[in-house]
């Protein structure tokens, strides 16, 4: 599998990735995003400013994700340019039971290391059970739960100098 960085020319490519998975999800009885979170203009906008990843298998999209420098709204007392945040990791259903999203954190670590970022933090909906046990298995231990609002929210990171490479 090959991860590179979404073109501009991609964010549609993008876009669709993250409203298939959306939909799988919503299907499910699981809403997670927003229309506005996973919105045309906004992964565009993400995109064009070289946030996305795209993994490629054969040439065929399996999965994305986007990647931040910061992340003051869910991590607001975080020391300014200590991690890289993990956020919006969608999977195809084609590639679905694949590693696609291991891989994924994997280049995540990896692409921290290489930054000098000393953590890999992300954060999800704290009763996603599924979705915590796949972090904890990609060595993420539990930071702290917060609340935005009326949703608790499960915060993890790792320790970017765990990743032997």
């Amino acid at each position: 599998m090959q991860i590179e960085q979404a073109q501009p020319s991609e964010a549609a490519t993008v876009a669709a990735v993250l409203n298939e998975a959306a939909r799988w999800i919503a299907a499910e009885g699981r809403p997670l995003w927003t229309p506005a979170d996973i919105a045309p203009e906004r992964v565009r906008r993400d995109t064009e400013a070289g946030g996305y990843f795209i993994a490629r298998s054969r040439a065929e999209v399996a999965g994305v994700v986007r990647l931040d420098l910061e992340d003051p709204h869910f991590w607001p007392e975080i020391e300014s340019g200590s991690s890289l945040y993990v956020h919006k990791l969608a999977v195809r259903r084609a590639f679905a039971g694949h590693g696609v999203p291991s891989l994924l954190l994997d280049f995540a670590r990896e692409r921290a290391h290489r930054l000098g970022r000393g953590f890999l933090r992300l954060d999800c909906v704290a009763d996603r059970a599924p979705l915590r046990a796949l972090y904890e298995r990609n060595g993420f231990s539990l930071h702290s739960v917060i609340h935005k609002g009326e949703r608790a929210f499960a915060r993890f990171e790792l320790p970017v100098a765990t990743f032997a490479g």
